[in-house]
């Protein structure tokens, strides 16, 4: 598509728009002093920063927040405004390093992961749905000019063990199409020629429970929810509605196109780190670019949707669950030195709300525990307890290095083990 004179209401040539305030980032919080609390009664609060001037992308970006909400109940604001700016996002696919995947989840049926895609389906750059199509069919669809990969009833792909191993090769080719130039190599034509086939591509899979960690960690995760009673959403009709939304895709490309050199050597500030911030920075550069409140609200929309991701991290068992309920035990004792490991399980099994105490056939077991901490590199010992015996056990600051990693985000902790982890 050739680029075209942009609209009235855009901004010639590169946007200069002002820092946004991003929580917790340096420079945004009052210097520490001692009385950096206190606010002379003669001095005003200092004030937020404004939100840089409306421009043509940010009515673009109103307007389709506002079709995929007529069709889609989104969990939350922050949720809607994250397929806002995905969707936005694939149409600057060749300006980004990273091409973030949308994991449409979950719990049940009819929670509307469908329908959203249906509304990804005629608003995304070039879809390409892959319902059943093989993942060699799909690398070689994908070109400088990727198309943006479509999957529902992703759990039916890798939905159990047998389903995921059978479909090893669609999960490594979805992760490795994360991160530009990452290719798979395969021979093609008679003579058996090596050839490199290219794997970035944007992807929203949908699906009923969640997918592969692999992919969630590459994902900006949206878990869906079922309708509650009084809530409506208009109904989708491919001849009355497809028409409109096409109309609103090509003029977000039209708006996009011009502005690929600049996405591209933009490095903003990002409330996150990491893989996060790898994947969510294609949609803070959009919102960056758009103006308006979109720069504040991606910001916000990215921290609260990380932060619930770690959290919801720490409750799956084969993750940092084991880190932080342990955490929560040794908070529980008074941060003593060192707990046996029969006093260490004793007290994991307390907590209602844990999977220990029914974990196997009889609960969490010393040799299931050792082999969950090993791979932290965690490992039991000889430790002097309280009472000046000695017993095998796991001692304190063993672990302090694993909690910093893996589990830095608990908010708050439970004096009583026996009480609902935090989370």
């Amino acid at each position: 598509m050739q680029p075209t004179t942009p609209e009235p209401h855009s901004a010639p040539g590169k946007a200069a728009w002002p820092t946004v305030a991003v929580p917790g980032r340096p420079g945004h919080a009052p210097e520490a002093g001692p009385e950096a609390d206190e606010v002379p009664v003669d001095q005003p609060a200092e004030e937020a920063v404004p939100d840089p001037a409306p421009t043509y992308g940010s009515e673009l970006l109103n307007e389709l927040r506002a079709q995929v909400a007529q069709f889609v109940i989104l969990p939350s604001q922050q949720a809607l405004d994250a397929v806002t700016l995905w969707v936005a996002a694939t149409h600057l696919q060749p300006a980004w390093q990273h091409a973030p995947r949308l994991a449409v989840v979950g719990p049940a049926k009819r929670c509307g992961k469908s329908r959203l895609l249906d509304v990804l389906t005629e608003t995304v750059h070039e879809p390409m749905l892959t319902i059943n199509t093989t993942p060699a069919a799909v690398f070689r669809s994908i070109t400088d000019e990727p198309p943006t990969l479509l999957v529902d009833e992703a759990d039916t792909i890798f939905g159990t063990p047998k389903q995921a191993e059978k479909n090893e090769e669609m999960r490594g080719l979805l992760n490795a199409g994360h991160q530009r130039n990452r290719y798979v190599t395969r021979v093609v034509g008679n003579d058996h020629t090596p050839h490199r086939f290219a794997t970035f591509a944007m992807a929203a899979l949908a699906g009923i429970g969640d997918l592969p960690d692999t992919i969630m960690d590459r994902s900006v995760v949206i878990r869906m929810r079922r309708r509650a009673e009084g809530e409506s959403v208009k109904p989708f009709r491919s001849r009355r509605d497809i028409p409109g939304l096409h109309d609103l895709r090509d003029r977000i490309a039209t708006w996009a196109r011009p502005l690929l050199d600049e996405a591209a050597d933009l490095e903003p500030d990002m409330p996150v780190e990491d893989r996060a911030a790898d994947t969510w920075e294609p949609l803070i550069i959009v919102a960056d670019l758009a103006a308006g409140s979109w720069p504040r609200r991606a910001r916000e929309a990215c921290a609260g949707m990380v932060a619930a991701e770690v959290e919801a991290e720490e409750d799956q068992p084969g993750e940092a669950r084991i880190l932080a309920d342990i955490r929560r035990v040794f908070v529980a004792q008074r941060e003593v030195d060192s707990l046996s490991t029969d006093e260490l399980l004793h007290l994991l099994r307390q907590n209602a709300e844990s999977p220990w105490a029914e974990w196997g056939r009889n609960g969490l077991t010393a040799r299931e525990l050792a082999a969950m901490l090993r791979r932290y590199d965690i490992k039991p010992g000889n430790v002097r307890l309280a009472d000046g015996t000695q017993r095998k056990g796991y001692m304190r600051n063993k672990f302090l290095d694993a909690w910093r990693r893996y589990c830095p985000t608990v908010h708050s902790v439970n004096a009583d083990p026996a009480a609902p982890a935090s989370g």
